[in-house]
């Protein structure tokens, strides 16, 4: 069983846990749509990690796994050129997740940074299950059961992949005999099974949600979605805190105003953002409203083509036609992921005979 990589792959996906919003768009699916130019492109839909803060709602489950997939593919992301995969129907990323529990010791996965945010951001006090903790391995399985190169990711991901590159490196180090000294990119050569992916962050690694402090996101209730309506964005961003009191005539700091963090990322108007900049540092005759205007006509003219193409998703008709993407992306995905599991298995002396899926 071989798999040529003539491109450049790379693995990166979501915990289907709801609608997705203009922070994953900018953090990360931007980047994607990118890549399917140029790169070899794995979308995971991360479904069994969903279970870890919510076993006792498959049913949300399910319908979230089918809407995030609607979303991408609303975004661009097109399963002609990119293999959507569903995370529960590529068994290799489950057995590897068990190998690479054995690599990390407990505390390292506990001092996790994204680990600890979530048990906070969540409420999860001491509560959560054993599960919860497995899917920072588990995460480590995904990216590697596709020995990708790169990974799109937010920044808050960023931790997540500095544990799956420790991963790799201890797996080749202690099964392969590569030498722990050599460069990350010298691994596959030196006969490392796994490449020492790198984290990809988006050119807005963090956008600042509605309420213009904490990151967007949907527990914080501070989100524009990309099914949100036009008055809806509208009401949105005209309701954000500029970061100050000032009357038109009054000088302001761009820099402290959430509005204008926006207006750099959704503006393509350069010289329409350098003026309204210079005229609010000036106080000339340039309110806030003024500004968010041209912010909400930007995140909208983005949403619209998006908006439209989710619309022709919906219903059974939509549900049939997505799961068919999710089919045949993840029979493609465990050809590759097979492949890595043998290797793997092979250079820790498991590889007693071939299997095969049907």
């Amino acid at each position: 069983m071989t798999t040529s990589i003539s491109t450049p792959r790379v693995l990166t996906g979501d915990t289907p846990t709801g609608r997705l919003h203009l922070g994953h768009y900018v953090g990360s699916i931007q980047n994607r749509l990118a890549m399917q130019e140029t790169h070899d492109c794995f979308f995971l839909v991360a479904n069994m990690h969903a279970f870890t803060t919510r076993a006792e709602s498959p049913a949300d489950i399910r319908q979230d796994t089918l809407e995030i997939v609607k979303d991408w593919i609303a975004c661009g992301i097109d399963p002609e050129r990119s293999c959507v995969v569903l995370q529960t129907e590529v068994p290799a990323i489950a057995e590897l997740t068990w190998f690479f529990a054995m690599l990390l010791p407990f505390n390292r996965v506990m001092k996790n940074p994204t680990l600890k945010t979530e048990i906070s951001a969540k409420g999860l006090g001491d509560q959560y299950s054993f599960g919860f903790p497995m899917y920072a391995v588990g995460q480590c399985a995904d990216i590697l059961a596709f020995r990708p190169e790169s990974i799109p990711v937010g920044e808050d991901q960023v931790a997540h992949i500095e544990m799956c590159r420790e991963v790799a490196r201890r797996f080749n180090q202690i099964y392969c005999g590569v030498d722990s000294h050599c460069e990350d990119d010298q691994h596959e050569a030196l006969g490392g099974v796994f490449p020492v992916p790198k984290a990809m962050v988006g050119k807005t690694g963090r956008l600042v949600g509605t309420d213009g402090e904490q990151k967007m996101s949907k527990s914080l209730n501070n989100a524009i979605y990309l099914t949100d309506t036009p008055k809806q964005v509208k009401k949105k961003i005209n309701a954000m805190y500029p970061g100050q009191s000032r009357e038109p005539d009054e000088p302001g700091d761009p820099e402290i105003n959430p509005v204008f963090h926006y207006a750099e990322v959704f503006l393509n108007d350069e010289e329409l953002l350098h003026d309204l900049k210079r005229r609010y540092l000036r106080g000339d005759n340039l309110g806030d409203g003024h500004v968010k205007a041209h912010v909400i006509d930007a995140v909208n003219e983005l949403l619209d083509p998006i908006r439209e193409r989710r619309a022709a998703l919906e219903g059974a008709e939509g549900d049939k036609k997505v799961t068919e993407i999710i089919r045949e992306g993840t029979a493609r995905a465990n050809r590759v992921a097979e492949e890595t599991l043998a290797r793997a298995k092979e250079a820790m002396g498991l590889s007693f005979f071939t299997r095969t899926l049907a």
